[in-house]
């Protein structure tokens, strides 16, 4: 069976009570069921995971490599700044890996600092502005690719 991470950072942990109008009223629960569901529907083994802390991100984009696991990533604030989840995605991707950047919502047109992702340029795809089913659009695209 394929295995995918969904990884998700800093922030994702208080979906359904931050910025609900931007993020929506979904929870991080709600997501990771989301993700479960399509997984089963899908064929895929999923594993969800959150966390605020940079270091635990790269840790886990490592295991994905070693692993030989695809991944789903909503590096959240890192999307903007983050050389260092950006190289460890490199590592992802160029081990023949898919990894699919995803976004609750449209960076583009949000404001000017988010316009910018530097893991886009070494992510398979981004999916952004879709709420929840970016991630399972995310989760089709792995499946497509894999088969």
């Amino acid at each position: 069976m394929t295995r995918v991470l969904v990884l998700n950072g800093p922030n994702l942990g208080r979906l359904g009570t931050r910025e609900p109008e931007v993020y929506g009223s979904e929870t991080l629960a709600d997501l990771a069921a989301t993700c479960a569901r399509t997984g089963a529907d899908l064929d895929l083994e999923v594993e969800t995971r959150q966390t605020d802390d940079e270091a635990t991100l790269l840790g886990w984009l490592h295991e994905a490599v070693d692993s030989r696991s695809h991944v789903v990533l909503n590096p959240a604030a890192f999307t903007h700044y983050s050389y260092a989840v950006r190289d460890a995605c490199a590592q992802v991707t160029g081990a023949g890996l898919v990894l699919v950047e995803v976004h609750l919502s449209n960076p583009a047109a949000r404001e000017t600092f988010r316009h910018t992702s530097v893991v886009a340029g070494v992510s398979t795809g981004t999916v952004a502005g879709f709420g929840l089913d970016g991630y399972r659009l995310a989760l089709r695209a792995i499946a497509a690719r894999t088969r």
